[in-house]
């Protein structure tokens, strides 16, 4: 699990979508999370709460139903985030 890297990034409230998007791709895509259940719905919730003040250009994946939800299913995501998911496993 990659908790503590997450929440050192979450700092700036902008960097959980990516992390979102991420950790629903480890989760739902490849059947092995990289954060722990209760941070992802925690993000989810914490996003929610600040959505119209949250700016990253991948935002657009997202909906406030996903938030609602907490879930991110059947979604095609970027390239870049199934690359970030490799690269933070491999340690890079």
């Amino acid at each position: 699990m990659f908790d503590k890297t997450c929440m050192d990034a979450i700092e700036n409230p902008n960097m959980m979508i990516p992390w979102y998007l991420m950790a629903a791709y480890a989760y739902y895509e490849q059947d092995d999370p990289i954060l722990s259940d209760g941070l992802f719905d925690a993000m989810a919730k914490r996003m929610l709460e600040s959505w119209d003040e949250l700016e990253h250009w991948h935002k657009e994946y997202i909906t406030l139903e996903d938030l609602k939800a907490g879930t991110l299913l059947n979604k095609d995501l970027p390239q870049r985030v199934v690359s970030a998911v490799n690269s933070l496993r491999r340690g890079k």
